[in-house]
């Protein structure tokens, strides 16, 4: 068994002892770990670099990780299900995401919120899993192995990009603030630097003299293998990449064999075996967040639900705001939370099923692996517009060319959540985030989605353990016009006043790293022909016609988009603005309000009719907002326990938007 021990450093009380409905109290048990794999076992050969680990004298490779447990104090009145949810850069994000729990400071015990999970019964489970996140408070990690050859670790080639959003002198070579890969050579001149007006733009090499790998020390430079300094300073809005050799690469894999082997352990394995859950666990699921929605599309890929002894792990799974990505995931000096636009989160393929790309010749399919293998779990894909416009999602049903739409598999659902953005904002309204520097042209997207997550979760329990079908998906397609190019959207847009649209639209291309792209060997990468975009088509105000609306899409109070662009005060004015650290980042969305009045349209010459002539009032908004939630209920794509949160969004917003809101200047 890959689960050698578990051992229990924090066991408490969750949330003070609260009770939560007919299951009771619940407690918090944290601590570590262990595993031991068999680096020869078929369902661990496709881990990058596994046979490169340090062997035991049995031959198995070992390694730990921390882990947070949140489980009913009496087993007996759970609902024997399991939630895996697989941490985003160290953090937990489903008590956020499903239990709309308010964020709390690193190291805090995050609350409950509205209590769904534990009402229903769920035993949740974290494992850490990225090996570059740094050590603090609250924070889950895993202590991958190390990649050897001839008793060192390995050496070679890595490539760091990033997108400044002020001027500066100084750039860390890695995406907020994980460990990076350290130069392992201060004075290495083969080492090159390029910068880009943006991610698609011609790339300038910066002459070496101009720069060096070192930092500031008050006002002296000082040489550090992590991170870069150039005098003349980093541009904001430009995009730069660093390429340079490094030593030492953990094997980023064993964060995908962590995961699978918690929850088999947890599953399967006995009380003598030290399970806290033993015998408690009829099904298990696993849910993921952007970056942890592609580590379980990755994981899919990968053919990894199955376990050493053929056991299937997870019944369903939900990855969320993926797009049609992956990730550095299973690579060779991985960058876990990178998501810049040439790197190996944007590999073929996308779709589930085989297809060929006639470009490369490479046939493949997202779920191949485990059809092969007979399993088939349950999946629900669920995005929204911002992973269209800068994810590659149409390519999760679209085929590689662009000019027809794919069926998904008939245990698989694809829902887009029209008019939303990747992460949720909510209100009060706001232009710019101070402690990331970011600042869009518009208001960020203030519409919470989180309902309907939680009806996905609901759903796919029922598909997976009575067989019920959950509602069809929802997406757009270019069968019936819903799906078209970013270009065709593009003069809706522009006849709202003060809005534009962007000059430069993602871009994502072939990208070849050699034979094998586990294992780089052309870095950087040699780029191809770029890959179609589809988003979804939009009605005369600009919001999407296509997907599973929010009541506040069907009755709307504002154009809300997916997208939003740069401020001009961040640079790269005519760009989207990504929420990552580096080029390619996840997008910010939009919330253009409608004029306040009939008077405010006709003196700004907005074409959009104004809120006082859509509604009488703030109630008869509020009653066109329950109407559009009793028909997502009925549709199966809302629980009707949420139907006083969308009545209680429904008063916020119209407080918020009816008295008229002065757009970002």
């Amino acid at each position: 068994m890959p689960v050698t021990k578990m051992v229990i450093t924090s066991r408490q009380p969750y949330a003070e002892g609260e009770e939560f409905g007919d299951v009771g109290a619940y407690e918090q048990i944290e601590g570590r770990v262990h595993f031991s794999v068999d680096p020869t076992h078929e369902a661990n050969e496709r881990i990058a670099d596994i046979e490169l680990a340090p062997r035991e004298s049995d031959g198995r490779v070992t390694f730990s990780a921390d882990f947070r447990l949140l489980a009913p104090v009496d087993p007996g009145k759970g609902s024997r299900r399991l939630l895996l949810d697989v941490p985003n850069r160290g953090k937990p994000l489903a008590l956020r995401n499903l239990n709309s729990s308010p964020d709390v400071a690193p190291g805090e015990q995050q609350g409950p919120g509205n209590g769904f999970l534990m009402r229903y019964g769920y035993t949740v489970v974290w494992c850490g899993w990225q090996h570059d996140v740094p050590e603090g408070p609250g924070m889950l990690r895993i202590q991958a192995p190390q990649a050897m050859a001839d008793g060192q670790p390995v050496s070679g080639k890595v490539v760091v990009t990033f997108q400044p959003n002020t001027p500066a002198k100084v750039q860390y070579l890695s995406d907020r603030a994980h460990i990076p890969y350290p130069c392992n050579n201060l004075e290495d001149w083969d080492s090159v630097l390029t910068v880009q007006e943006h991610e698609n733009a011609p790339e300038e090499v910066i002459p070496r003299d101009q720069w060096s790998f070192s930092r500031l020390d008050g006002d002296r430079r000082v040489p550090d293998p992590c991170n870069v300094y150039m005098e003349a300073e980093f541009q904001p809005g430009k995009v730069y990449q660093v390429i340079y050799n490094t030593t030492g690469a953990p094997i980023a894999g064993a964060g995908l064999l962590a995961t699978r082997d918690i929850a088999s352990f947890l599953r399967y394995a006995g009380e003598s075996d030290g399970n806290p859950c033993a015998g408690s666990m009829d099904a298990a699921y696993s849910f993921g967040v952007s970056q942890s929605g592609r580590f379980l599309r990755h994981f899919l890929y990968l053919g990894l639900n199955l376990d050493e002894e053929g056991r299937p792990v997870f019944d369903g799974f939900i990855p969320h705001v993926a797009g049609g990505k992956r990730g550095e995931f299973n690579h060779r000096f991985a960058q876990p939370s990178s998501q810049a636009s040439r790197s190996t989160n944007s590999l073929f393929p996308f779709s589930d099923e085989d297809q060929a790309d006639p470009e490369t010749g490479l046939t493949d399919g997202i779920l191949s692996r485990l059809i092969s293998k007979g399993n088939r779990p349950k999946i629900m894909y669920v995005n929204t517009p911002s992973e269209y416009w800068g994810g590659h999602g149409a390519l999760l049903h679209t085929e590689i060319n662009g000019e027809r739409d794919i069926t998904p598999p008939e245990w698989v659902r694809v829902y887009m959540l029209g008019g939303t953005q990747h992460a949720v904002d909510g209100l009060p309204l706001a232009d710019r985030d101070g402690a990331s520097e970011y600042r869009a042209q518009q208001l960020f997207n203030c519409l919470d989605y989180r309902p309907l997550l939680r009806a996905a979760l609901v759903n796919l329990d029922r598909w997976a353990t009575s067989g019920e079908a959950p509602p069809p998906s929802a997406y757009p397609t270019l069968s019936d016009g819903t799906g078209v190019s970013p270009e065709a959207v593009m003069d809706t847009f522009r006849s709202i006043p003060g809005v534009g649209f962007p000059g430069q639209l993602r871009r994502f291309t072939r990208l070849d790293f050699g034979p094998d792209p586990r294992v780089p060997t052309v870095i950087p990468a040699k780029v191809g022909g770029a890959y179609p975009r589809v988003v979804s088509s939009v009605d005369a105000d600009g919001n999407e016609v296509s997907g599973v609306p929010l009541p506040f899409v069907t009755a709307p109070l504002a154009t809300y988009t997916g997208w939003n662009m740069r401020h001009r005060a961040i640079g790269g004015d005519d760009q989207v603005l990504s929420s990552g650290g580096a080029s390619g980042g996840t997008l910010k969305g939009s919330t253009i309000p409608f004029p306040a009045t009939r008077k405010d349209r006709e003196a700004a010459g907005d074409p959009r009719r104004s809120i006082e002539e859509r509604y009488a009032s703030r109630d008869d908004y509020v009653a066109q907002v329950k109407k559009a939630g009793q028909l997502l209920v009925a549709q199966g794509y809302a629980l009707s326990e949420d139907m006083g949160t969308f009545e209680e969004q429904g008063r916020d917003l119209y407080d918020a938007l009816a008295g008229g809101v002065k757009r970002t200047t």
